[in-house]
């Protein structure tokens, strides 16, 4: 098949999926199109039947801002006349939705359109009143629509009471990628022998509560020597750093900003922190599992679907520091347990999770899209 993909290009789990996603599907012998304002940032610059197409936003004195909904439409409707594409794959209602529906409608014979929610394009852009009945449009329009869990197809259906249906596809990782992997060079960059390694990966937006990750960090500090890497960048990562040089932490504490080698970092890691206020789905916490580190995070959203209790992490209510911190602590200090959730975390991953999985259940929708 030829199918078109747009997500947004910048650091965060809905760009790397699209791109992992991209990437899956080219090995797999279909050739795909990535049209977006810039290359994502986990796509690679060159891969056999993988292409970018950068929208180019036009400036004008009538223009208040730049137009890029339109921008991108005119920009996706000339890909699929040039390339022939059957399917558009747009990752986010608003506004990569609205402009695949404007291209197709462009076309005489335009691709069909594919939308998968990520999250905050339902619970807080789409839940805007300002932009809800645009949003509703967007699904109701497309030719399928994902949700990436069964909580957010549940929260798509009470926002928006849909007429079609959702599909629940969740998101994927590639175990060949991220796997366990012993570093100890790499490690001694940042912790020495006997010091145990947190991690936190995100956008540092405030909905990750980045200042309860340096908080956990701190009161797990007190008990045991430890380091915490911070990777990811956002508008919250000035507060964490304040906080941080307020606690005194600063040698401890290493803001690594945002990074391609996402799984070799994973890797030196002991634990993964996620004390997020709200997930839909939780990619950072599936990364982690798939290279074995178990997972500290809030019992919200999709997360659940992914984290199992007990089992591959531990998961308490929003803003429990203490009780997470607790939770580390105790991990840390039963090897045995700790070896039984390193050990389960990978297999929920392989089990549920794998790309070999996944990737042949969006082909089969866009078969029975194409078909219908």
């Amino acid at each position: 098949m030829k199918i078109g993909i747009t997500c947004y290009p910048t650091y965060g789990g809905s760009g790397a999926v699209a791109a992992e996603l991209g990437i899956q599907l080219s090995r797999r012998g279909h050739q795909v199109h990535f049209v977006s304002s810039a290359l994502p940032f986990r796509l690679p610059t060159f891969q056999e039947n993988l292409f970018f197409h950068q929208v180019e936003v036009m400036t004008y004195p009538l223009f208040e801002s730049p137009h890029y909904s339109i921008a991108l439409a005119a920009k996706m409707a000339d890909v699929a006349q040039e390339e022939g594409l059957d399917l558009f794959h747009v990752h986010y209602a608003i506004p990569h939705a609205v402009s695949a529906y404007l291209a197709r409608e462009a076309l005489a014979r335009g691709p069909k359109v594919l939308t998968t929610l990520h999250g905050t394009d339902i619970t807080l852009v789409g839940n805007d009143p300002s932009f809800r009945s645009i949003t509703k449009l967007a699904i109701e329009v497309s030719d399928g629509v994902t949700a990436v869990s069964r909580y957010l197809e549940l929260k798509t259906r009470e926002i928006f009471q849909p007429h079609r249906p959702i599909h629940v596809i969740p998101n994927f990782v590639d175990t060949q990628e991220f796997r366990p992997e012993i570093s100890p060079d790499a490690r001694h960059h940042f912790a020495s022998a006997g010091e145990r390694v947190l991690l936190h990966l995100s956008n540092f937006r405030p909905v990750k509560r980045v200042t309860d990750v340096i908080r956990i960090f701190a009161r797990v500090r007190e008990e045991i020597p430890v380091k915490l890497l911070m990777v990811g960048d956002g508008v919250e990562r000035p507060t964490a750093q304040h906080l941080t040089k307020e606690l005194g932490l600063e040698k401890e504490v290493f803001f690594l900003s945002r990074q391609q080698d996402i799984p070799a970092l994973m890797n030196l890691a002991d634990l993964s922190l996620l004390p997020s206020e709200l997930e839909s789905f939780g990619l950072a916490a599936l990364e982690a599992m798939s290279c074995g580190v178990p997972v500290i995070a809030s019992r919200v959203g999709g997360l659940p679907e992914v984290v199992e209790d007990r089992v591959t992490g531990l998961l308490y209510e929003v803003g429990d520091v203490e009780g997470m911190a607790r939770g580390a602590l105790e991990l840390l200090s039963d090897p045995s347990r700790y070896q039984r959730m390193k050990v389960a975390a990978r297999q929920r991953v392989l089990t549920h999770f794998d790309a070999p999985l996944i990737v042949p259940r969006y082909e089969a929708l866009y078969r029975e899209i194409l078909g219908s």
